[in-house]
């Protein structure tokens, strides 16, 4: 047997395999428990197909409900690719038969691995690299509910004093401490300017005074309670309460973070770069699996960011470019900020988007231009393992 194509449809219990040959004939499909001991016979089974030709294992996941198939096929030296889930279901319409089966799938998954080239493999990386994900992705998730959380604390602050939420800034520990103490503008103003300045400041809120007068000021707008106002105030008071709680988690992961980042081999590379810090670097690192060993050039880092335009020619129509659709959002957004950020910060960045915008691009395509040439610049960094300057360094002929 010269070469398998092995496709699995991965599933939380179970998984399906599907082993083609290279004519694309089956020679095995197989619902298999996501258990070692199945697993391992069904590996060993696949090797056996092959009598000592190369297998080629097609994953329509990369991490999650198959991370023991993945890491008992990394023991056993396997070759691991990975086909997106939106590629599989837009490859099936093109295959016989009608409905959705687990085994379908699973064949769809290893015949478009025997025709295509273009597929990512899959690394599970090092300690480090996989650590920086959960963190990371531990992280998204405390983001999104403290966004959640205060959209609906500024929700139910409309709905019983708008003057107070127009005067707050709730991305500040200070307002949501006052929060917690105070809600209505009967309160506020029976407590008075001093009185609250002395309650912060016990509380070591900055600019205690500052903030006393303005909600007191909110408070002499309105004067008239609103219908439910005593439910929303308690309510208000918790919100504030979980925000506080979300925005302390967030210090404590980002602390982690931290730590983690540093302790890789690129963590000075990367945060070299103006612009990137030891969030964005960490999104970096765990984006590209920890090196980039997976593009050879800058070229095909800048693909897999989103930041290269892909082409859309057809007949007579040719240089028709536009964003692409399919990219990776979140190493996208790593290069998007921090071009924002070395914007301000370094004067070679700075002189690029001025260009740019002299050109007559808008203010977020010279971003992401801009982008665009830090995908270049970080690419080469990484390569020669140095830092980067701001004046680069004078290369002399031999």
């Amino acid at each position: 047997m010269s070469r398998i194509w092995a496709g699995t449809d991965c599933g939380k219990t179970h998984h399906h395999c599907l082993v083609l040959d290279s004519k694309g004939d089956t020679l095995l499909s197989r619902r298999v428990a996501n258990d070692e001991p199945e697993l391992l016979k069904l590996i060993g089974d696949v090797l056996d197909l092959a009598d000592g030709g190369k297998t080629t294992w097609a994953l329509d996941m990369t991490g999650g409900e198959p991370g023991l198939l993945i890491a008992l096929l990394v023991n056993h030296g396997q070759e691991l690719v990975y086909i997106p889930g939106i590629a599989v279901n837009r490859a099936t319409d093109s295959y016989r038969g009608q409905g959705k089966t687990d085994a379908r799938d699973a064949r769809v998954i290893a015949d478009q691995a025997r025709m295509r080239r273009d597929l990512q493999p899959i690394r599970p990386g090092d300690e480090a690299t996989l650590e920086l994900r959960l963190l990371t992705d531990h992280r998204v998730d405390l983001v999104a509910d403290r966004t959640r959380t205060t959209n609906r604390l500024k929700a139910l602050l409309n709905s019983m004093f708008l003057a107070l939420e127009r005067a707050l800034d709730l991305g500040n520990v200070g307002p949501l401490v006052l929060l917690t103490g105070y809600q209505t503008p009967a309160a506020i103003r029976r407590a008075g300017s001093r009185r609250l300045t002395a309650w912060l400041r016990n509380r070591k809120v900055c600019n205690a005074a500052a903030l006393a007068e303005k909600v007191v000021e909110a408070a002499e707008r309105q004067h008239t309670a609103v219908v439910g106002e005593k439910a929303i105030a308690k309510m208000v008071h918790t919100l504030a309460k979980e925000v506080m709680v979300l925005n302390e988690k967030i210090t404590e992961t980002d602390k982690l973070i931290e730590g983690r980042f540093r302790e890789h081999e690129l963590a000075d590379v990367i945060q070299s770069m103006p612009g990137i810090g030891t969030i964005l670097g960490a999104e970096f690192l765990v984006a590209v699996g920890g090196s980039l060993d997976a593009f050879p050039t800058a070229d095909r880092l800048a693909a897999f960011a989103g930041t290269a335009p892909a082409p859309r020619d057809s007949g007579q129509v040719s240089g028709n470019d536009h964003r692409p659709t399919r990219y990776h959002r979140r190493l996208q957004r790593v290069f998007y900020i921090s071009a924002l950020v070395s914007v301000q910060r370094d004067p070679n960045s700075r002189k690029f988007y001025d260009r740019k915008r002299a050109e007559g691009k808008r203010h977020v395509q010279a971003v992401l231009a801009l982008a665009r040439r830090r995908v270049n610049v970080l690419w080469a960094l990484i390569r020669d393992r140095r830092c980067y300057q701001v004046t680069p360094p004078v290369t002399t002929a031999a």
